[in-house]
């Protein structure tokens, strides 16, 4: 990697890390899967997991977007995180071969899936797809 890529992407990552910040959102808004409370947590409902792990750049650079979204669908979507480290199984069961890799689940099935840094718009149009976001 080259010093003008690596000061670059330290900027992107501090910008981004500034902009979760100013988001409004926090964690608490977000349900944390995994192999054991996964199956009843997207039993019913639409919900929206994000499979990522934390050494993963573009995770990271999602996280802001993800968190945004949490707090402005709460009570009509849920989003939940499963980190593929820690829940292996769970991401063998959906053949998670790329991260970040969001699927979108509608009672209890998986109905859309969307690979890489999604926007936001993306993220919204295929939710809105499951359910009114107005």
């Amino acid at each position: 990697m080259t010093k003008t890529s690596l000061i670059s992407l330290i900027t992107i990552t501090v910008f981004l890390n500034l902009v979760s910040c100013k988001s409004g959102s926090s964690d608490k808004d977000i349900v944390i899967l995994t192999t054991s409370n996964f199956v009843d947590e997207t039993a019913k409902g639409v919900i929206m997991v994000d499979f990522w792990a934390t050494w993963c750049m573009p995770c990271k650079a999602m996280a802001p977007v993800i968190e945004e979204i949490a707090a402005q669908t709460k009570g009509k979507v849920k989003v939940g995180k499963v980190d593929v480290d820690k829940n292996g199984p769970l991401a063998n069961q959906f053949g998670i071969q790329a991260i970040p890799t969001i699927i979108i689940f509608k009672d209890g099935k998986a109905v859309e899936s969307l690979v890489g840094i999604q926007s936001k718009a993306a993220l919204v149009n295929a939710l809105s797809k499951y359910i009114t976001l107005e």
